[in-house]
């Protein structure tokens, strides 16, 4: 008598699927561009129906606009540190400079050309892209602001200088697409050199300044674009660009039905659910309904 073994599969809870939703979105808008995210491309890279993606994702514009969101907060935690308790002021904007330089960063730069250039057409792209900004502009104004308070910078306007370098980091993302290779110090330096115009250092400051070792980490949920450890002068650039884990991850209970999505594609293709080509059962917290939009 012929027996069969039931594949057993581990089942995600709703905020794990869509961590991993956004989490595999954002890497995609890195790598390869937003207007490669779509629902259905989004469900080919996790292996499940696009139907599943469409219940946490009716729109796909509201996944680029998370997908941009998520790898864009994750490079200014990997660059900028909200909390940064290894070293001085100075030591972390060498690090950010150094960070920001180099094909390293191409990606994120590239990320934000694309970002910028769709949001004309795009309103809740514009609104995360408008969201992000200010956050860059607020880190970067913080640290300034703490550097003046210690004595390390002089400024009368630390958001003013803030905007002022980024603006230049910008110009400089610009050219992400093309060749640099034969680009003058003088540009390449661009940024670090108003940075320390602006903020009454001697010139050299931000190169010749003590390395910071920040201790590398593995991605937490919630999480920051790669991992980067020590950093010595600009033009030296960790390793920034791959996305890490975001939001909360967890598993259900066995033995609950299968997630939204996924009942409706079985029916319209005639599949029956254990057919399913995901090799993933019925996760914690959600009926078989299918939750999405037609």
């Amino acid at each position: 008598m012929s027996s069969s073994v039931q594949r057993k599969r581990v089942r995600k809870s709703p905020e794990a699927r869509r961590a991993e939703i956004v989490e595999t979105a954002a890497r995609v808008a890195l790598t390869e561009g937003l207007e490669c995210v779509t629902l259905r491309r989004i469900a080919e890279e996790l292996t499940v129906r696009p139907g599943l993606i469409s219940h946490y994702f009716p729109s796909a514009e509201d996944l680029v606009a998370e997908a941009f969101s998520v790898a864009s907060t994750g490079e200014l935690d990997a660059l900028l540190p909200a909390d940064r308790p290894h070293g001085t002021p100075t030591q972390y904007l060498a690090r950010y400079f150094a960070l920001s330089a180099g094909e390293a960063y191409d990606d994120i730069s590239r990320l934000w050309i694309n970002a910028r250039h769709l949001s004309r057409y795009r309103p809740v792209l514009r609104d995360r892209v408008a969201v992000q900004e200010l956050a860059s502009d607020d880190r970067l104004s913080e640290l300034i602001r703490e550097g003046v308070e210690r004595g390390e910078f002089r400024t009368d306007d630390p958001r003013a200088t803030a905007i002022q370098i980024l603006v230049v980091l910008d110009g400089l993302g610009a050219h992400a697409n093309t060749d640099r290779s034969d680009r003058p110090e003088a540009v390449m330096r661009m940024a670090v050199t108003t940075a320390e115009r602006e903020l009454g250092l001697t010139h050299g400051t931000l190169t010749e300044v003590t390395p910071l070792v920040v201790p590398t980490e593995s991605a937490e949920p919630g999480g920051s674009v790669g991992s980067v450890g020590s950093v010595g002068s600009v033009g030296s650039v960790g390793s920034v660009g791959s996305v890490g884990s975001v939001g909360s991850v967890g598993s259900g209970d066995p033995g609950e039905a299968g997630e939204p999505g996924e009942t409706r594609d079985r029916a319209e293709s005639g599949e029956s659910a254990e057919s399913d080509e995901s090799g993933e059962s019925g996760e914690s917290g959600e009926s078989g309904e299918s939750g999405e939009s037609a």
